[in-house]
């Protein structure tokens, strides 16, 4: 047996080798180990404590710290093995300290992450200001965007990487760069002068390019929309420099124009009835701005006596709601007075021979 492992395999014997693998799965096993205790005993304290920091700082560093025990077993494996080549053992080493700097890196990002939505979501939440709500996201982005572009620079440094000749070399290609990067620098500008401009914010209703929706997130390369189907419509930010926005929340009231028809058994009496029950309805309904709302009778139409009928509804309420509160009390109200609603007919008139 000890014959077998003193047996020399690429410059280590058996047993070397076996002890360097038996140490990165050791680190490997204790990783897996931290987590189970973390996840059954650490988490259950933190949670009875009163502030959130814990738990914020447990659930970001317990992933980022078992990878950095994993790669200290790799770390303890090449320093423990013959490595005759010395350039290969110091690739190793600078490649193993890449993958650490990665590590530390993917922890400062996403720590810094969980601390902004646990700590300055709630406060932009808080205040009536909506322009921090439109541009903490992009603060938040950007900040792992920093923190990940450092991290790297640092990796690839340590990796002794010429940064200085990478510049130099993205200098060099800028101007093809910037020609095939025409739409994204369009929609950055869109994304400046939404928060310049400032046709719309965050949960505004807006009607643009035929859609129409709900502003779910205002990004410097794009905005989110929730279209009123329930779809999460993404739009490059160059569509709100190129197209007319409406804002339909900003509009101080909901107009809304109904058209009725009578049947033509109806008499004079019964149009101006009809038109006093629309102005008691209006009345009832506390999300209508005007109860006496405009309305009148307009048209012989082919089949019906037109009326139409105005009322606006009030910024705050839900239109469709409101809407459809107004058209049953209207249906309701007409049923229980006589009232009938004209649809397309036809009198044929035959004469006999």
């Amino acid at each position: 047996m000890m014959d077998f492992l003193e047996k020399d395999f690429w410059s280590n014997s058996i047993l070397d080798w076996s002890i360097a693998l038996g140490a990165v799965l050791l680190c490997y096993i204790g990783a897996k180990l931290l987590l189970w205790v973390t996840n059954k005993f650490v988490k259950k304290y933190t949670e009875k404590t009163k502030t959130q920091l814990d738990d914020i700082l447990i659930d970001m560093l317990e992933e980022p710290i078992a990878v950095a025990i994993t790669i200290a077993g790799l770390f303890w494996a090449v320093s423990y093995l013959t490595i005759p080549d010395p350039a290969v053992r110091d690739f190793m080493n600078k490649f193993l300290t890449f993958l650490l700097v990665v590590d530390i890196t993917w922890m400062v990002a996403r720590t810094a992450d969980a601390l902004i939505r646990a700590y300055l979501v709630p406060m932009t939440e808080k205040s009536e200001s909506s322009f921090d709500d439109q541009l903490l996201p992009i603060v938040q982005k950007g900040l792992k965007a920093v923190i990940w572009i450092l991290g790297i620079i640092l990796a690839l440094d340590n990796m002794n990487v010429d940064i200085g000749a990478m510049i130099a070399g993205l200098g060099i290609g800028g101007l093809a760069l910037a020609l095939a990067a025409q739409d994204a620098v369009k929609n950055i500008f869109g994304g400046i002068m939404i928060f310049v401009d400032k046709p719309f914010k965050i949960n505004d209703r807006i009607q643009i390019h035929g859609y129409d929706g709900i502003v779910e997130e205002v990004g410097l390369r794009s905005t989110r929309v929730r279209t009123l189907e329930g779809r999460l419509l993404t739009m490059p930010n160059s569509v709100f420099v190129d197209n007319e926005v409406i804002n339909v929340t900003s509009e101080p009231t909901r107009k809304v124009v109904l058209s009725l028809g009578l049947t033509y058994d109806a008499t004079p009496e019964d149009i101006e009835k009809a038109l006093t029950l629309l102005n008691e309805i209006s009345e009832r309904n506390a999300d209508i701005i005007e109860p006496e709302t405009p309305k009148g009778f307009t048209t012989f139409g082919d089949f019906s006596l037109g009326i139409t009928f105005i009322y606006y509804i009030q910024k705050e309420a839900d239109i469709l709601e409101t809407q459809t509160k107004m058209h049953l009390d209207i249906l309701k109200t007409f049923n229980e007075n006589g009232l009938e609603f004209a649809f397309p007919t036809q009198t044929i008139y035959k004469k006999e021979l």
